[in-house]
């Protein structure tokens, strides 16, 4: 949904071709032996060479960096200990081998392009590339993976590269384990330091304090695990769990931390250290409530904390936005420009919705009051947001490319997926509200944990984001501007971003071209409103894509993706209309579009002419099914009057504009009534341009009917409201002051 699809453009139809012609051939190899024409020596120098080469490389903002998503397989779901240890010599091209470990150290350090690279020897001393997908960055500054660092690859796939070396390639992060040095589980020949087994606890804590201070904080993680197995004291245990608990926190593993602090002392007095850790790590799961709770007996038996009560105090305003959706939204935007990435402190609000069961398309989102427009129906933070950076150079741009579905993004799709594996892998608990979104036909596997590890399916995350993710600007509100200013479509249609992310209850909501609701952002922060005023118990819809541009059958909106086709009744109407009028209102249409760019004076008359015969190419009234080819010559139109000073005219345009898109406005129409309130009896559809509609309504009226100017420019903020998210700044961007005709601030 609006992320940034290139999978009809042929421009890259080239790098899709490419690929597929290259799994084509590597499964023509399927079951072969691999045949090495390089030696140890040369395959080492040509890795480092290359990643001499890539840490000196300038990027160029415009270059295209692609990855590609595999064909799926499951992860490995069988405990090591019932796997088979195999080496390099006995695996074979383009296979899963199942049942079988394989016990790798890497001889290089490592590098990072879309994967995490590094060459590993067996124990017979033969070396190959190591690819490991979906990794955190940092691997190496953290200890984690450095040159001698043991690997575990459980079921490993051995496949042709495309320089035509081979290489094992990981997907799944359960597949892949890092042993740490003093583990049982490495060869004596492998072994970097002496046998420390007979250590004791305070030595193995002194060692994990030492690593944490040098922010190696997944060694220290194996330190302090590793003390707590050494017959630690009661007191020596309880340390060490707060120690491992805070560095847990350093690593954003707050199931673990919490874990840690849950046996904290022998129940007496609680301690400080523990009931702040875990305040915080309830309040980074988004546990504002329970954290607020944790808060109140620390500030009791602590009092002099004086951090603490910091961070209560940030506790209870997240608390207040949760439970009643009031956000200071100014502030909100001034953090969106500050942050990078724009990842807000904000709590996510849910208000008058509900997830139900629809008649035919799954669940939905309905309402459980009656709502009115430009009313909050919730305010979701992003289960994972991935931000593209304009001004981030070294990037470039990303596309990201399914051989099997024949689909590719432009944008931060593929970090995307990485960041939500990782969530997930460190948090299991959170597994449950993104695995539950709709991911058609995919079939994840029913194991949820071995060797105590979580089990992620990154083929299962990737099918829920390419089905549920959204692009998204920075904020809504600049987008906003850019459309007001010409630089992007009053209609949306062609507004497409390269940043997206996952906001699990807004993926709740279905689609329909004659939406009620309309979704804006403001970092990572989703805000939906309703578009219409609504009843109680009614399915929220809004546009998976515009279809303010798509009033014909040959664009006809393809919902295939999604596994449904819309039969909203704008969809209908199209249908049911023959072609040779469809044919006839596309001719028209284009003639209006050449006659308002006309260098000369458009003339004002020979637009209302055609604007009658395109009238006449329509049969329902305007609201009963919105006239997707009016609204914009209308609006056009509107504002051209209002620029030549013709109040009346640009009024009667202005409404027409509206009632277009299905509005029914009474009291505003030419000669007015003084007394005649202005009301929107039903609202239609949702655009940017109606701001300005608005607003050149309210600048007309001034002069013939100025009774009405407060009544149109109160429709206008409501408009801003859900086209932006919030009328915190409607001041600062709309005035009747402004030098132009709808009021717009450039």
């Amino acid at each position: 949904m609006d992320t940034h699809d290139v999978s009809e453009d042929r421009e890259y139809w080239q790098y899709l071709r490419r690929q597929k012609q290259t799994l084509q051939n590597a499964q023509s190899r399927k079951g072969q032996r691999p045949k090495t024409t390089k030696s140890r020596d040369e395959i080492i120098m040509q890795f480092m060479f290359r990643r001499m080469m890539s840490s000196n490389a300038t990027v160029d903002s415009k270059t295209i960096r692609s990855s590609f998503v595999p064909p799926a397989y499951a992860p490995c779901t069988a405990p090591l200990r019932s796997l088979k240890k195999v080496v390099i010599k006995d695996l074979t091209l383009e296979t899963h081998h199942r049942g079988s470990y394989i016990l790798l150290r890497a001889v290089t350090p490592p590098d990072t392009m879309t994967a995490v690279m590094v060459i590993v020897e067996d124990e017979e001393g033969d070396v190959l590339m190591l690819q490991l997908y979906n990794q955190e960055e940092g691997l190496s500054a953290q200890g984690h993976l450095i040159e001698g660092t043991v690997i575990i690859v459980k079921e490993p796939y051995l496949k042709v590269m495309s320089d035509g070396d081979y290489g094992i390639r990981v997907d799944h992060l359960p597949d892949v384990r890092f042993i740490p040095d003093h583990d049982t589980l490495i060869p004596s020949s492998w072994r970097r330091q002496l046998m420390e087994n007979d250590a004791s606890a305070n030595y193995w804590k002194l060692k994990g304090n030492d690593c944490f201070n040098k922010a190696k904080y997944h060694v220290a993680v194996d330190c302090y695990s590793k003390a707590l197995g050494s017959s630690p004291t009661l007191d020596e245990a309880i340390t060490i769990k707060l120690n491992r608990a805070l560095t847990f926190l350093k690593t954003h593993q707050y199931d673990a931390a919490l874990r840690d602090l849950t046996i904290d002392s022998t129940g007496s007095k609680p301690s400080e250290k523990a009931l702040f850790r875990k305040a915080q790590a309830l309040y980074y799961m988004q546990r504002f409530r329970e954290s607020c709770d944790a808060h109140q007996v620390l500030a009791k038996e602590f009092p002099s904390n004086a951090p603490a009560k910091s961070e209560f105090n940030r506790a209870i305003a997240r608390l207040a936005e949760q439970e009643s959706g009031k956000y200071p939204f100014k502030r909100l935007q001034l953090e969106a420009k500050k942050r990078r990435p724009p990842v807000l402190d904000h709590a996510t609000y849910v208000g008058p919705v509900a997830v139900r069961p629809t008649e035919s398309r799954g669940r939905g989102l309905f309402t459980t009051v009656a709502v009115k427009a430009g009313d909050l129906l919730f305010c979701e933070k992003a289960f994972a947001h991935a931000f593209h950076d304009a001004d981030e150079r070294r990037k470039g741009i990303a596309l990201l490319i399914n051989p099997q579905t024949d689909e590719m993004t432009m944008g931060t799709q593929a970090e995307l997926i990485t960041l939500i594996v990782q969530k997930l892998y460190k948090n299991p608990s959170m597994m449950p509200a993104f695995t539950d979104l709709y991911h058609g036909s995919y079939k994840p596997v029913a194991v949820s944990e071995v060797d105590d590890t979580p089990i992620v399916d990154t083929f299962l995350v990737e099918r829920i984001v390419a089905l549920n993710g959204f692009g998204c600007p920075l904020l809504s509100r600049e987008s906003h501007k850019r459309a007001m200013t010409g630089e992007a479509q009053l209609d949306n249609d062609e507004q497409q971003f390269y940043s997206c992310g996952v906001w699990p209850l807004a993926s709740y909501i279905n689609h329909s071209c004659c939406s009620n609701a309309g979704r804006s952002f403001i970092g990572d922060m989703m805000v939906v409103r309703a578009t219409q005023d609504l009843a109680a118990d009614t399915e929220i819809t809004f546009w998976y894509q515009s279809p303010l541009n798509n009033d014909s059958k040959e664009k006809q909106m393809d919902l295939r993706h999604w596994g449904f086709k819309c039969t909203c009744i704008i969809c209908q109407d199209v249908q049911n209309t023959e072609n040779s009028i469809l044919t006839t209102r596309k001719k028209l249409t284009a003639g209006l579009v050449k006659d308002f760019q006309c260098r000369k004076k458009p003339s004002t008359t020979k637009i209302e002419a055609i604007l009658s015969k395109l009238e006449e190419t329509y049969r329902q009234p305007a609201s009963e099914v919105p006239r997707l080819s009016l609204w914009k010559p209308y609006s056009n139109l509107a504002m051209l009057y209002a620029t030549h000073e013709q109040p009346q005219k640009a009024i009667e345009f202005a409404l027409k504009t509206l009632e277009s898109l299905g509005y029914v406005v009474e009291g505003g129409h030419l000669p007015h009534t003084s007394g005649t309130p202005l009301l929107v009896k039903k609202w239609g559809l949702m655009t940017d341009g109606l701001v300005g509609c608005w607003m050149s309504l309210s600048r007309a009226y001034r002069l013939v009917a100025p009774d009405l100017v407060l009544k149109a420019e109160g429709y206008a903020r409501i408009t801003y409201r859900i086209c932006v998210g919030e009328d915190e700044t409607f001041d600062e961007t709309y005035t009747q002051l402004s030098e132009r005709s709808d009021g717009f601030l450039a």
